[in-house]
């Protein structure tokens, strides 16, 4: 997949926003190897299990046989501790928290632009902590920094909440997610924390001497949000005319588009079309002129409807007489998205178009929470549920059946747990599936 520039700058605004976030939290950046040992992937089980159908392998290098094959970095764990086994060797080497912005390559079978593809960026995170409390409370933060940054930055009300057994990560003891449901009603697991526990520290021998002198392997984490989420903004916002992107990370926030019919009328136009890019420029706005003139006004409205700008602003020779400009709002089509005689004074429209944009940033997330809300069904029985997931909605209900259930329930509808959602309701519960009691509801829905 080639992601051409505007989409790879919706990338640089996420990445943007979470690397603030990281370092906050105490994480650096670095990098590692691209190609890693095989012998590295086989020392964890349940990892080399979970991930070899889908593993790259390198078997020739300059021309000739490799001794050992490599894998093309799939993830990160194994090497990540190969190394940490070097460098943690006492208490006061932790915690060690890093992170690494890189590509991941997967042999997928079904493909789809950004949500399953052959290759992928993403940012990965690996934390080694002295006690299983402090991993615990390192994983369960990063998926809450995910949860806000899909809340506040992508408008996209997911549901977090811990994984299966069964969808638990390979080599993890417990997988926290984001689960969105997009605009087909389908389910995207949109970021992951995982909880590693001791299982890769054990594998590579990854110890430190505590407090006591006693010797102890290290509790770890890892997680990641990749370009999937890029995909997840367009099918939660987008409709028939195309995306329509949340102002907080549209590429484009303003699009100014310039209107004249005669030559003479041009250069005022241009002029104050540059006056107001200025004004807008200088408090922080993200805006671009499309003053092309071989596409015609008409044109253009739709080419930025389609590229999902949250506002257009057009000046044309009237505009320019009553010094105002006109305003239509991308979320809202046809008149009544649209504003006439809006002031070119600089602290008018500013303060216009800044509110306006606020404005669209909170209807967009409103608007997919109404339409989440309205697509989860509580059920009470597997009939119930079988309903639910036929008419392409999602299913809410107490569960504590066994993973051979959780199997059936795939088998049956196609439909998996995507969490036990943190939110959980008071009172007792009864397991849909088999009666007993139930400690927690889960949720259920068909994913990508």
């Amino acid at each position: 997949m080639v992601i051409r520039p505007y989409g790879y700058a919706i990338w640089e605004a996420i990445q943007d926003y979470l690397n603030v976030k990281f370092k906050e939290t105490g994480h650096s950046n670095m990098y590692f190897p691209q190609f890693i040992p095989y012998s590295f992937i086989e020392k964890e089980a349940s990892h080399v299990e979970g991930f070899s159908p889908e593993l790259a392998l390198v078997t020739i290098g300059g021309g000739k046989e490799l001794e050992e094959k490599l894998v093309v970095r799939p993830t990160s764990e194994t090497i990540v501790n190969h190394m940490f086994t070097k460098w943690i060797q006492s208490y006061r080497d932790l915690p060690l928290m890093i992170n690494q912005w890189a590509n991941v390559t997967r042999w997928e079978m079904r493909t789809k632009p950004f949500i399953r593809t052959l290759e992928f960026l993403w940012q990965e995170g690996h934390t080694a902590h002295a006690t299983l409390e402090e991993a615990e409370k390192e994983a369960m933060q990063m998926i809450d920094v995910y949860t806000k940054f899909a809340y506040e930055q992508a408008a996209i009300p997911v549901i977090p909440g811990r994984k299966s057994r069964v969808e638990t990560f390979a080599g993890a003891n417990r997988t926290y997610t984001i689960e969105a449901m997009m605009g087909d009603r389908k389910a995207l697991q949109a970021g992951t924390s995982h909880n590693l526990g001791q299982n890769f520290s054990r594998a590579f021998g990854t110890q430190f001497m505590d407090e006591n002198g006693q010797i102890e392997h290290v509790w770890q984490t890892s997680w990641a949000i990749s370009t999937r989420f890029v995909g997840g903004i367009i099918m939660t916002h987008g409709d028939d005319a195309g995306l329509m992107l949340p102002p907080n990370i549209a590429p484009i926030q303003v699009v100014i588009v310039p209107i004249w019919k005669k030559g003479d009328e041009k250069s005022a136009v241009m002029e104050a079309v540059a006056s107001v890019q200025n004004i807008l420029k200088e408090a922080g706005i993200r805006v671009k002129v499309d003053d092309s003139e071989l596409r015609t006004p008409g044109w253009k409205f739709n080419f930025y409807e389609m590229k999902g700008v949250p506002i257009r602003l057009e000046i044309g020779p009237r505009d320019v007489t009553n010094k105002s400009v006109v305003i239509s709002r991308r979320d809202v089509p046809g008149k009544q998205g649209k504003e006439f005689g809006v002031s070119m004074d600089p602290s008018i429209l500013v303060d216009h178009v800044k509110g306006r944009l606020e404005e669209i940033q909170a209807s967009l997330l409103e608007k997919a929470i109404a339409f989440r809300d309205s697509n989860i069904v509580d059920v009470s029985s597997y009939g119930e549920l079988k309903e639910a997931i036929a008419e392409g909605k999602w299913a809410r209900g107490p569960w504590s059946a066994s993973d051979a259930d959780e199997l059936k329930v795939k088998e049956e509808t196609s439909a998996t747990i995507r969490c036990f959602p943190f939110e959980q309701p008071e009172g007792a519960k009864k397991c849909f599936m088999t009666g007993n009691p139930a400690e927690e509801v889960a949720i259920f829905a068909k994913s990508y």
